[in-house]
């Protein structure tokens, strides 16, 4: 019986006409180059190599915000370790706030008009000091938003740099986009980020890597930061890290709020919005006060201030007894249930999940601000928009949290990769929502098709057929708003989702994922480690689906075109001809209907496809076969689903 199965099955091969000139089996399955050379340092399995390094910048920043001129003054001292093998002649940093001097490349990359200028950052004196040698004034080199520095002495492996650094900048109004300053209706509400001198990264691949800024994100080393801001002793200052001094800067009655909150599940009112503008609610009247914040282990920090904020928080439950603290600071004007009341809900439940499903939460506070600058993320803290309210605040909040793990804790080059950290980040979010008390705002979907969250394989088709859009696979700077979202965020994410659900299933993919992030927890992971990592993990050649979905914007079109029969007769098994007429495939289900009412369904491998454009699936049963299709779940991105049934 098995002969006679295997000879159909190879004459009826034979007989099978050419059906996709789109698909060619040795394009799909050729061997993939992931254009990264393994070695010493990154390894084959997409892990850090025995000998990878990483060079480390720590921060010791005071600042000051004066309201009145709209300008933050501050001295940064850094000190810089160099990891790697290599002697280093200069040191680049990045002032990304040159970005809104007139002229710059951004504005010209952007290709309108320019929204607002700005005198970028003044450097106005930088020393260093290598090793125990005297401090040496340098000149920095400034080339648009990057500066170089001519170091005194060459910085050996494993020697210290020190670099101390006097600078100022005009405050950018709301045309600043991921840091400004604005009003509420009881205050100025200052976001500050890109607010000091930045290493750039030195790296393995291409030593230093100081692209400019073309307001897309970052790539910088890890540290510590110890950081100080004197600011008008009316405002409430939040930033990424712990409060070293709430005694100082906070009431006594607000300390034991704090102190409640963060032993309590519930939210806790530490200046409520009643309370706004009360002077009994500020430790200090007129003058100046200074917080000092410390966060450990991180690439940045930013902070807001404001006098107009409300302020809550509560407790954050980590894996193994640890706990954080999620709060929310924002204006009267967004307070209640249906706006920010929930806010700092959200915070705790996305960290919480995200902790226990894929990294723990490392940082001692995860804060949620409504502001200017809004939908933009940074460790421990993210700028959320004051009108926002119900499903689009849990949305965003959640999000812009996520990438405390993407690209905050596994320190994605999101200033070329926007797809890995976006989504990435998309792709863990698109879970929170479908849990969050019950799936309340479920489901998430980021796709401008289907705003409403319809099905994601139909919402990507309107993409994938698009032969102006870019593959994922692209240097972020060059992709154009009107793909951004649709391929960064939305397309990334579903690859992920297609290949947890549809290709290796959950238990394979999520055991890499997990060993993925904690293997590049705190460094900087490229694409190739990545698509390594997944592949070696999971035990499986995956370039198949690394070159359709990721490195082209390929189409896929499976069909199921015939019904047959071992030596013609049903009773000996039925054979059901199953077709790629595009360049893309994945694995699928084949649902088989016999004429006795019994249903089959058969899991094809991405292996159907691998060497011929069309297969005869042996499905066997003893009866007529009625109906046969191809994804019966429309789980798959199918161009054409009127080829999906054959009939007999």
């Amino acid at each position: 019986m098995m002969k006679k199965l295997l000879a159909a099955v190879a004459l009826l091969l034979m007989a099978t006409p050419a059906v996709a000139r789109n698909y060619n089996p040795r394009e799909t399955f050729a061997p993939l180059d992931l254009g990264q050379t393994v070695n010493r340092y990154r390894s084959s399995n997409g892990m850090p190599g025995p000998d990878y390094w990483q060079n480390r910048a720590d921060y010791a920043i005071r600042a000051t915000l004066d309201t009145k001129a709209k300008v933050l003054r501050g001295s940064v001292r850094i000190t810089y370790t160099n990891n790697s093998p290599d002697t280093l002649r200069v040191i680049w940093l990045h002032l990304e706030q040159n970005l809104y001097k007139a002229g710059s490349r951004g504005y010209k990359a952007a290709g309108g008009p320019v929204r607002g200028v700005t005198g970028g950052m003044a450097l106005d004196s930088a020393k260093i000091a290598i090793g125990g040698d005297a401090a040496a004034t340098v000149e920095p080199l400034i080339s648009d938003t990057r500066a170089q520095l001519r170091l005194p002495a060459p910085l050996a492996s494993g020697e210290t740099a020190v670099i101390e650094i006097a600078y100022h900048f005009s405050i950018p109004g709301t045309f600043g986009g991921r840091m400004a300053w604005g009003r509420s209706k009881d205050g100025e509400i200052y976001d500050l980020a890109q607010w000091y001198p930045r290493v750039a990264v030195y790296d393995d691949l291409r030593g230093w890597d100081p692209l400019p800024y073309l307001a897309q994100e970052f790539y910088l080393e890890y540290g510590n930061f110890d950081y100080w801001l004197t600011v008008p002793s009316d405002m409430i200052v939040a930033g990424s890290g712990k409060l070293m001094n709430p005694e100082e800067v906070l009431t006594k009655r607000q300390v034991g709020r704090l102190e409640k909150a963060a032993h309590s599940d519930e939210t806790v009112m530490i200046r409520s919005p009643d309370e706004i503008g009360d002077p009994a609610t500020r430790p200090k009247r007129g003058g100046t006060l200074t917080w000092h914040f410390r966060m450990e282990n991180t690439r940045d920090v930013a902070w807001s201030a404001s006098s107009a904020f409300a302020w809550d928080a509560a407790r954050i439950n980590l894996p193994n007894g640890k706990h954080s603290v999620a709060m929310s600071l924002y204006p009267a004007e967004s307070a209640g249930p249906e706006r920010w009341g929930r806010s700092t809900e959200y915070m705790k439940d996305a960290v919480e999940r995200f902790s226990a499903k894929w990294y723990p939460y490392p940082w001692p506070a995860a804060i949620n601000i409504a502001g200017p600058a809004t939908g933009m993320e940074y460790p421990g803290i993210v700028f959320d928009g004051i009108p926002d309210k119900g499903k689009v605040l849990f949305w965003i909040s959640a999000h812009e949290i996520g990438h405390s793990w993407y690209p905050m804790i596994v320190g994605f080059d999101e200033r070329r990769h926007a797809w890995m950290d976006e989504g990435f980040n998309t792709f863990i979010d698109v879970y929170e929502s479908d849990e969050f008390n019950g799936g309340e705002y479920a489901p998430k979907r980021d796709s401008e098709y289907a705003p409403g969250g319809g099905n994601p394989v139909d919402e990507i088709l309107p993409i994938l057929a698009d032969k102006d859009a870019p593959p994922i696979v692209s240097r972020a700077d060059t992709v154009i708003e009107t793909w951004r979202h649709p391929v960064t965020y939305f397309k990334s994410a579903l690859g992920l989702i297609l290949l947890r659900k549809q290709i290796l299933g959950p238990e394979r993919f999520d055991h890499a994922f997990r060993r993925f992030t904690a293997a590049w927890a705190y460094r900087h992971p490229q694409p190739a480690d990545f698509f390594r990592a997944m592949a070696s993990d999971a035990g499986e050649d995956l370039d198949y689906w690394w070159r359709g979905w990721y490195f082209n914007n390929w189409q896929m079109d499976l069909a199921a075109t015939k019904i047959a029969y071992v030596d013609d007769m049903p009773a000996k098994g039925a054979l059901i001809t199953v077709a790629a007429k595009d360049k893309l495939i994945m694995p699928a289900t084949l649902r088989v209907t016999f004429a006795d009412g019994s249903v089959k369904d058969v899991r094809l491998p991405a292996e159907t496809w691998i060497r011929q454009a069309a297969s005869a699936v042996p499905v066997g049963g003893t009866s007529k076969v009625v109906r046969a299709e191809i994804d019966p779940g429309h789980k798959l991105p199918d161009k054409d689903r009127s080829n999906n049934v054959v009939t007999g």
